[in-house]
């Protein structure tokens, strides 16, 4: 970030982008050379209940926003007075809220991984079961946003008359832009036919709804209207858009757009991102979502993408959590200790067994068959979401040539014993120098979203 005894040239605009993550809600700001400037975090604001259901409130969430807002303000305080020009924002898939005919929320917004609705989805008919991965290039499960909708459908909620925002829209319609879907976003909900781009007929009618659920679809990076002033003058007149799927904003600041490499995100969850310059049809996506892959909509018109996740990185806060670790030391002194093993452990084969990490479970169970230290136990779940990781790559490479290279980004690509993992099933894989690729990404869109050409 900037010394705040530096202030910023005045011919210089402010452009920012707010990263909605599953742990974190994040805001950077750069300017027009793509510096940042300042930046601030704040919690997700879930509400966890029994089973693992995780939803949060409408209120709550724009509340974090707003605090976030307020936080970035005051770090520009010492430097500037100047307004942002531009804003976007980009996030989670999945999750999003219905709204009424007035922008308020109608229900609450579901996590990725709350898994209500299993009940619901089995009970679509037989022909929207059996095309919904060849159709909408996702694997049918509770994740995936219809399943939500199916469950508050049930629950008493009349879908009738209200819309879809995933919670990127949603923020950016309450920032006072407009109601819109997002591409990416929205091909993350079921809902959307990956070879016609617009809403699946059959979906709309096992959920009882019209094409009138989802508002008008638009690529990610385009004029999404102006700020109001209803989040405070450091965002009012600040032209709006939306960026787009977290993982797909994360690759392009990256520059991993080309067609030969893997975008691998580990956070929350661990996503391998590939991109496709054509769609890969309904036969491929039906194979594709038997290993739980993605075929999906870029936020790069034209281009789709492989998106191939296991929950790696909820098993490894798992693990540190039973290992009573909850903070940076605790987490660099498991590090080390890790690193101190050899890649394969210092226990006989087999003596701790893993389950969890594919991207359908998230339920991290341990079998010990001897003693084993915190650093054997936590290498024991890297091995394990690597034989996840080997699967997925096998099963994209009979659908794609192989890749040749990786770039890691996300938290726990900051530990050693996460990169020395990787590197056993990754093509040469290398480490993003960014610390908040998401947010930056957004920010670079909002960026170009007011300027014709800008500094490279």
């Amino acid at each position: 970030m900037r010394d705040t005894g530096d202030m910023i040239p005045a011919a210089s605009r402010l452009h920012a982008g707010i990263d909605l993550g599953s742990t974190g809600i994040k805001m950077l700001v750069i300017d027009d050379a793509g510096a940042e400037i300042a930046g601030a975090q704040v919690p997700t604001p879930w509400r966890v209940g029994p089973g693992g259901t995780t939803d949060l409130d409408a209120d709550d969430l724009l509340t974090a926003v707003r605090t976030l807002i307020d936080l970035v303000d005051a770090d520009l305080a010492a430097l500037t007075s100047e307004p942002l020009t531009s804003l976007a924002v980009a996030g989670m898939g999945e999750t999003g809220i219905l709204i009424d005919a007035d922008g308020r929320a109608a229900a609450p917004g579901f996590a990725w991984f709350d898994p209500r609705g299993w009940e619901q989805i089995a009970a679509f008919p037989a022909e929207v079961r059996d095309e919904f991965a060849g159709r909408t290039g996702l694997p049918l499960g509770a994740q995936v946003s219809v399943a939500k909708l199916a469950w508050l459908r049930d629950q008493g909620t009349d879908l009738v008359g209200l819309r879809w925002l995933d919670l990127p829209e949603f923020v950016v319609a309450a920032l006072g832009g407009d109601v819109a879907l997002e591409l990416s976003l929205a091909s993350r909900t079921g809902l959307i036919d990956q070879d016609s781009g617009a809403a699946w007929p059959a979906m709309l009618d096992a959920l009882g709804v019209d094409d009138a659920l989802l508002p008008p679809l638009r690529g990610g990076g385009l004029p999404w209207g102006t700020a109001s002033g209803a989040f405070g003058p450091r965002v009012a007149g600040a032209a709006l858009t939306v960026a787009g799927h977290d993982h797909l904003v994360a690759a392009q600041a990256n520059g991993t757009l080309d067609a030969d490499g893997y975008h691998v995100s580990l956070g929350t969850a661990e996503v391998l991102l590939r991109v496709l310059d054509r769609p890969l049809g309904f036969a491929a996506r039906r194979r594709l979502a038997e290993a739980l892959i993605n075929e999906v909509r870029h936020v790069v018109p034209g281009k789709h993408v492989l998106v191939a996740g296991v929950k790696t990185g909820l098993l490894l806060r798992r693990a540190l959590h039973a290992a009573g670790i909850s903070d940076r030391a605790g987490r660099d002194a498991l590090d080390a200790a890790v690193m101190a093993l050899p890649s394969e452990g210092g226990l006989p084969a087999g003596a701790i067994e893993v389950t969890g990490a594919r991207n359908d479970d998230g339920v991290l169970r341990l079998t010990l068959h001897t003693e084993a230290s915190p650093a054997e136990i936590f290498g024991a779940v890297l091995r394990h979401s690597n034989d996840e990781i080997a699967a997925l790559i096998a099963a994209m490479d009979r659908e794609v040539a192989p890749a040749t290279h990786s770039t890691l980004t996300g938290g726990w690509a900051g530990m050693a014993s996460v990169r020395r993992a990787r590197a056993e099933v990754l093509p040469n894989p290398t480490l993003s120098t960014r610390e908040q690729d998401v947010a930056w990404g957004a920010a670079d869109m909002a960026r170009r979203l007011v300027s014709a050409s800008v500094p490279s």
